[in-house]
């Protein structure tokens, strides 16, 4: 499992390797690439795709919730329980797609789907709309990217110095805390789209409070109607940390070790874009595990086009970046994670030198 890459614009990590390369073969912009994408077809609506997708997910949710109240009180519902993670981001994944507006062509239609899923796994999609929109504005912008303000964590070495107390610990050894603290990814999510709420940053204020508040009551309801309280307790638990390393596991090799920026550094979209996400190889099981995710330089480059439309999008933006000297990143699944604990690693070495000489502030 090897990166591949096209042309040399720089490292896996730092600044540095965003600035864009200075050479005669530089000279295409995105606007070229959006016309060979557009004429093959690939930017048009898959409803049918998009049919079958959502139909298959509500039915195999509609199945485990049947199996949760058949099986009823019992310790196998820990394995209900893994399922339901699995599930909670498959659905998850179909609300990203609604905000990114792939499954149709209007604002309202995509919203009534976003609203729907994001109801069922319990978080803000009004909170989610506008965080991850401006990541794809500014990925791996180190002021910018909301997704590198994560304060337990520390992905360049500014943030790295700024850690205080026991987040520089965690920071510290980060590489080996990071898969298990994404066990606390899922109620993190939960606790920032109720805190996004309460406050009313979000704009459907009252339909999100509405669907937070029915989610909330019906999955406690639920579970502690059907189990004894170990078991409530235990199921809960399983449910919302593995799906809280299943979601971290989806986007974390997207751009995590890849290369960040500042203003002054920033290139221009085509290359912003291209040169700060990596794409995972691998086939239809990768594609279904990832939702799409695994195709990050292509889905950054044209965020609402169909996740079904990103595997042919793929060999077309590679081939247009070999010819025009753009560095494009690739690599296996175990790769990617190898790479971001490398990065995380790397980031906290000054953190770990500090603690060798005494210096525990």
């Amino acid at each position: 499992m090897t990166t591949s890459r096209t042309a040399s614009a720089g490292p896996s990590g730092g600044t540095a390797g965003l600035s864009p390369p200075h050479s005669a073969l530089d000279v295409a912009g995105f606007p070229d690439l959006q016309r060979i994408v557009a004429g093959a077809g690939l930017l048009g609506r898959r409803r049918g795709y998009y049919g079958v997708k959502v139909g298959l997910t509500l039915l195999a949710f509609a199945g485990g919730c049947a199996a949760f109240v058949l099986l009823g009180d019992s310790w196998w519902q820990l394995f209900t329980a893994a399922f339901f993670a699995v599930m909670s981001t498959q659905l998850a994944f179909v609300g990203h797609d609604a905000g990114h507006r792939q499954i149709f062509r209007t604002r309202q239609a995509n919203n009534a789907v976003g609203y729907a899923h994001a109801g069922l796994v319990g978080i803000s999609f009004g909170w989610w709309i506008d965080k991850h929109n401006r990541h794809h504005t500014s990925p791996n912008h180190e002021q910018d990217d909301p997704d590198l303000d994560i304060p337990m964590l520390a992905f360049t070495t500014t943030q790295s110095r700024d850690r205080k107390w026991f987040v520089r610990f965690t920071a510290r050894y980060q590489a080996f805390l990071f898969f298990p603290l994404l066990l606390l990814e899922g109620l993190n999510l939960h606790w920032a789209s109720a805190t996004a709420v309460w406050r009313g940053t979000v704009k459907a204020r009252r339909l999100e409070a509405a669907l937070l508040l029915l989610h909330t009551a019906g999955y406690l309801t639920a579970v502690f109607l059907v189990l004894s309280p170990p078991v409530a307790v235990l199921f809960i638990a399983v449910h919302q940390g593995l799906w809280g390393v299943y979601m971290g596991c989806s986007f974390a090799p997207g751009h995590k070790g890849m290369p960040t920026y500042t203003d002054g550094t920033a290139p221009d979209f085509l290359r912003r874009q291209v040169l700060s996400s990596r794409n995972v190889r691998g086939g239809p099981m990768v594609d279904f595990a990832l939702g799409g995710l695994n195709y990050q330089v292509e889905h950054h480059l044209f965020p609402s086009m169909p996740r079904a439309n990103l595997r042919a999008a793929q060999r077309l933006v590679r081939q247009f970046c070999s010819q025009h000297g753009i560095e494009y990143t690739q690599c296996g699944l175990l790769r990617s994670y190898g790479h971001v604990l490398q990065h995380l690693h790397r980031v906290g070495a000054p953190l770990r030198v500090r603690t060798a000489r005494g210096d525990l502030t």
